[in-house]
This record gives C-alpha cells, structure tokens and sequence, in this order.
C-alpha cells in the first residue's frame, strides 16, 4: 500500500488516512491507487466491520491534483473511478471524517462515503466550473440525491465554499464537532456501528443504497435475496444465544 495513504486497525474500524498534507491530500494516482487498495482490504477481511477515510494535517482532500492532472497522473483506478472509491465505493459501511477542506474532488470522495462528520470550521463545495472543469466524479450524480434539489442546484454552479454547520442543516453532515475532533468522533461512531454483527451491516447497506433504484414489485424480492444468507449466517445465531445467555455477542462474519 503506498506511503500516500496509510492504514490502521482499531477492533474492528479500518482507519484509512490520505497522506499529502504538503498537496492539502490532493488526489494523484499514488492517491488513487492506496484508497482502493485499503478499501479492497476492508471488504475481503471478515474482521473489519467499518471504514473511516480521513485526511492529513488538518485538511480532508482539495481534489484532484490539478498539477499531477496537467503532467498525465491518472487518479482514477479501473472499477473504482476517481480517487479508487467514486464509482465503487465500499461495500462495507463507511464515514468520512473531515477537517478542513473538502473541495471538488474531496467532497465528491465524501459523497461517495456513509456518513459525514465534519469539524464546524470545514468547508465544502464543488469549484470545479470555476477551473473550466465539470464535477464528473460523482458530485452531480449524487449531491441532488443527499440535500434539497435547488440547494444542490447552487452550490454546483456557484462554485463556491460551504461551511459545514449549513451542511449538516441540509442533512449532508451526520455530526459536527469542534476543530480537530473529526476523527474522534468518527471512531466513536464506528466503534458503535462496529458493536454490530458484519454481515448484518454490509447487508443492511447494501440494501438502502441498491433499494432506490427498486421498483415496488420487486422490492421484497430483491430485500429476500440479500438477506436470506444473512438469517442461516452462523452470526445470526450467535446474536440470539448471547441475548439468551445475557452476553456480548462475538461476531464471526460468517
């Protein structure tokens, strides 16, 4: 896995750090290529149960790297897009825990996460009309999904910076914090989901990313087929044997 992004375990919580703070985590294809790599890991492994993406240095990511753009750096990974996670993200749940600035780029990575906690002092925004650029990475596709249409109408095409006590007014923000406590309060967040059983997790993810493209028809269908293996998992019966037995339950993900 490249110096340019570094790992580390905590139970069951990958923590997955973009290492460029000299280039604000600006997304090269060292970048690119260790964000997937890690989220790769965090999906093959049965004891991970959830992932935290964050920056170095104060900063989440500013973007791509418009210098490394210029010289044929390519950010993007096959099957996975921009930054290694735009157009696959994890299939495992996972939070960005944002300081700083999430730009362009950065705050298209964090839309491709779970769930957001920011420090109150970041900034959002998708600059990219401003550089003569279109935000291709999954900012259009999925912004107008996550807040107001109109909203997501003018932060696109001002190109300006939000700040994020008026994100998590819209909903984009799951938590605020003060500056510098956004991992804190992301590993608490993900230690709490992490109480839960794996499996159980990523399929309760999958289906509500997957279900909104799900007619009424075959909704049931497709909820039956993703959850079916988790009710004969050797999990599920871990979890009602320590209920009955008044005992943490130790998930296997199997």
């Amino acid at each position: 896995m490249s110096e340019a992004v570094l790992t580390e375990e905590d139970g069951a919580v990958l923590i997955i750090t973009i290492n460029r703070p000299e280039a604000r985590n600006a997304v090269n294809g060292a970048v690119a290529q260790g964000i997937a790599a890690a989220l790769d890991e965090l999906d093959s492994r049965k004891d991970l149960s959830v992932g935290i993406l964050t920056g170095a240095g104060g900063t989440f990511c500013a973007g791509m790297d418009l210098k490394g753009f210029l010289t044929g750096d390519n950010p993007i990974v096959e099957g996975r897009g921009f930054a290694g996670i735009v157009e696959r993200p994890a299939a495992k749940p996972l939070i960005a825990a944002i300081e700083g600035y999430a730009l362009a780029g950065g705050c298209e990575v964090a839309l491709a996460c779970d769930m957001v906690v920011a420090a109150r002092d970041a900034k959002f925004g998708l600059p990219e009309p401003s550089r003569g650029l279109v935000a291709a990475g999954g900012g259009l596709l999925r912004l107008p999904r996550r807040i107001p249409y109109h909203i997501a109408m003018e932060i696109a095409l001002t190109a300006d910076k939000y700040p994020a006590d008026r994100m998590a007014e819209l909903g984009f923000v799951n938590r605020l914090v003060e500056p510098g406590e956004a991992l804190a309060a992301a590993k608490e967040l993900a230690l709490k989901i992490a109480e839960n059983a794996p499996l159980a997790l990523a399929a309760t993810k999958k289906i509500i990313v997957e279900s909104a493209d799900w007619s009424d028809e075959e909704a049931w269908q497709k909820q039956g087929e993703i959850v079916m293996p988790v009710f004969g998992s050797k999990d599920a019966q871990e979890g009602p044997a320590a209920f009955a037995e008044k005992r943490k339950p130790v998930w296997k993900g199997e």
